[in-house]
């Protein structure tokens, strides 16, 4: 006789496979399956399981003082943390507030930018400019920040009406005619929306600088960031960057926006922060926005709980001297690099595939009925679904990406297993989800679903 579940689980009825053990890229159940972890869970896991060096550092953190409050006490974990990520960051990023995840840090992000222009004696400007094809969190303040339909749709009157600007999107381009010379129009949008809604109302523009969960790994053109650096610069307007799926090497870079050499006013981290070892989350922030709200009302409106926990904070340390010890940002260079050319060449095999794209180990295939037209499958398919469970029952788990085009239709999957992945192992997991793509192929085929077309 099966126990009756008390736990709340992502999808209600279903039985899930109970968790016995990590180790590197791999996960293990009661049952004695094995599973090449290719999501990192959630695109979290970027130092893989079970490394002896941070649950070393996390019995000696605990063996000191595991919690105190932040309006008591500071600790030497966080303090130490909170310099080594602002010198690892861009620009003038000098200062850091930990939260516990990364809706919490985006959250926390937006509020400090609104505040910082109620500072000013600007309160006026309480706005923010978003895309669509986003998802910046599950709090309210970070979910009227995302621009995906489906995320939104139980709460949508509840939301603040941010997104508004196309997402850089190279497979299906707003602006096919210019594409790849895109980015102006994308500028020249963005500054059209903020001359309708007044400069003077709009406190910060918010972005991906990779699209993750909202599109499966959407890389913007080359000069996509510079031309809306500009628009913010010249309308004063402030620039939020959401790197809590692309932080700390995801990309191959320690923190993503790197790749286009822009510094942002704000930055939330998450995920690969804490590599999932711990909850932990931060917001770092421009020195000139602090010195403002030092001069004047000196507090930061924002807390939780557990923000700045000596326990996590050592966790998190463990984690960079990791990371930096095993050069781990040069091999998701790397392997991203090899991951990325046996996708395409997966690609070329199986015509459902209609794109491959990514950067770094942080990559994605989306899934079309016909790959000439780019004709999406309907939602109710499930084809992104379908794709998930055929990976798993080949032994590999990867991330789902659906619902990306308006809530309507889109199906994509990422890839991105734990940055300490090997090229061997990369392609193990090629292998892997080879089998996974033959297989719903097949499936899709029986129910006539789907009819292969030769992409030759």
């Amino acid at each position: 006789m099966v126990n009756k579940t008390h736990l709340i689980k992502p999808m209600l009825g279903t039985e899930y496979a109970v968790i016995s053990h990590g180790k590197g890229i791999y996960l293990y159940d009661e049952d004695g399956n094995v599973f090449l972890d290719g999501s990192s869970g959630a695109v979290t896991a970027n130092i893989g399981h079970g490394v002896q060096d941070i649950t070393e550092a996390m019995v000696k953190q605990a063996a000191q003082v595991s919690f105190v409050y932040r309006s008591q006490f500071t600790s030497q974990p966080a303090e130490e943390l909170a310099r080594r990520l602002c010198n690892l960051a861009p620009g003038d990023l000098d200062w850091v507030f930990f939260v516990n995840s990364g809706s919490e840090a985006m959250e926390t992000a937006l509020k400090i930018a609104i505040q910082y222009w109620q500072e000013l004696g600007r309160p006026a400007k309480n706005r923010v400019i978003s895309r669509w094809m986003s998802y910046h969190g599950i709090t309210m303040g970070a979910l009227s920040m995302s621009g995906h339909v489906i995320r939104r749709s139980r709460f949508t009157a509840m939301l603040e009406h941010y997104p508004a600007l196309s997402p850089p999107y190279c497979y299906r381009c707003t602006f096919e005619e210019h594409c790849p010379n895109c980015s102006a129009q994308y500028a020249l949008e963005f500054e059209r929306e903020v001359q309708r809604l007044g400069a003077e109302t709009i406190a910060a523009f918010v972005c991906e600088p990779v699209i993750g969960a909202a599109g499966g790994a959407v890389v913007p053109p080359k000069h996509y960031f510079k031309a809306m650096k500009e628009v913010c610069d010249r309308y004063n307007i402030l620039f939020i960057a959401d790197e809590v799926m692309t932080g700390i090497g995801r990309t191959g870079k320690m923190y993503a926006l790197e790749h286009w050499g822009i510094e942002p006013d704000l930055l939330a981290l998450g995920k690969g922060m804490s590599a999932g070892y711990t909850p932990m989350a931060a917001t770092l922030v421009s020195d000139r926005i602090i010195q403002t709200i030092e001069r004047g009302s000196k507090v930061v409106l924002s807390g939780h709980t557990f923000s700045a926990n000596p326990l996590s904070a050592a966790v998190c340390l463990s984690v960079l001297n990791y990371i930096e010890q095993h050069k781990v940002v040069k091999n998701a260079e790397t392997s991203g690099e090899v991951l990325l050319k046996g996708l395409k060449q997966l690609k070329a095999l199986y015509p459902i595939i209609g794109d491959v794209r990514g950067i770094g180990l942080l990559t994605g295939i989306e899934l079309v009925r016909d790959n000439l037209t780019k004709e999406p499958f309907p939602l109710q398919y499930e084809v992104a679904n379908r794709l998930i469970r055929k990976c798993y029952e080949a032994g590999l788990l990867v991330y789902t990406a659906a619902g990306g085009l308006n809530g309507v239709a889109g199906d994509a999957i990422m890839i991105a297993p734990p940055l300490v992945i090997q090229e061997d192992e990369v392609q193990l997991l090629l292998d892997k989800l080879n089998r996974g793509l033959a297989s719903l192929v097949s499936e899709l085929e029986g129910e006539g679903l789907y009819e292969r077309r030769s992409i030759s």
